[in-house]
């Protein structure tokens, strides 16, 4: 008898549990129409933006040399204007002080100087000049006036008013003033008052700073007799 093969075993088959589907952890997220729109707007500006910055770029690196060159242009320009002397100077109550040719001493001063490019010369407004004679003083005073500082000479113009310490008084217009020489002339019209009485006479010379008055052109006087 022969041998046999054992019969193999017999499994049976297990019926398997369905598969359970685990739902995902997280929504899906959609955007909207609004932020669909809002990417599109924003690729197209980048689009033109983009090339934009480059040929901008471009043009700087081209442009770039010129601008440092008007810039070193502007620096000497203000270098030149900033070393520029000024045209006038002006000065609030100058004073000007000097001697005559007999050492005496005289004072120019006024409420405001304007000097322009030639130092010598000045402008015044409202001057007014005190010469010291040896016995007395002579005062002169007006609304404009220059002075010539290189030549002792000064002008006076508009409501010139000479004061002598004699009690004397001439009024004009215009008047010319030595003084080195004390001396003083005019040309206009002038109104002069004293101890003497009044006159009116078309110039006047005066010397010695006042010792000495001369009355030029037509002349008109009103002597008071002394008692």
């Amino acid at each position: 008898m022969k041998n046999r093969a054992p019969d193999a075993p017999v499994i049976a088959a297990v019926p398997r549990a369905p598969r359970r589907i685990t739902p995902p952890s997280r929504e899906r997220w959609s955007p909207s129409a609004a932020q669909m729109a809002r990417r599109r707007a924003l690729l197209t500006l980048l689009k033109w933006l983009v090339p934009g910055a480059g040929v901008a770029l471009l043009l700087i690196i081209a442009i770039w040399p010129e601008l440092e060159g008007a810039e070193e242009r502007a620096r000497v320009s203000f270098r030149r204007v900033a070393e520029t002397a000024p045209e006038a100077v002006r000065i609030v109550a100058p004073r000007y002080q000097g001697v005559d040719e007999q050492n005496r001493p005289y004072t120019v001063t006024a409420a405001v100087a304007i000097q322009g490019q030639n130092q010598d010369l000045v402008d015044l407004s409202a001057p007014r000049a005190d010469l010291l004679m040896t016995d007395g003083w002579v005062l002169l005073e007006s609304r404009e006036g220059r002075l010539d500082k290189a030549r002792n000479h000064l002008d006076l113009r508009g409501e010139v008013t000479l004061w002598h310490d004699g009690g004397n008084l001439l009024v004009t217009e215009e008047a010319a003033i030595e003084l080195k020489e004390g001396a003083a002339s005019g040309n206009k019209p002038v109104a002069a008052q004293g101890p003497f009485g009044t006159l009116i006479s078309e110039g006047f010379r005066l010397y010695d700073k006042g010792a000495v008055v001369v009355f030029t052109g037509q002349s008109r006087a009103l002597l008071e007799g002394r008692q």
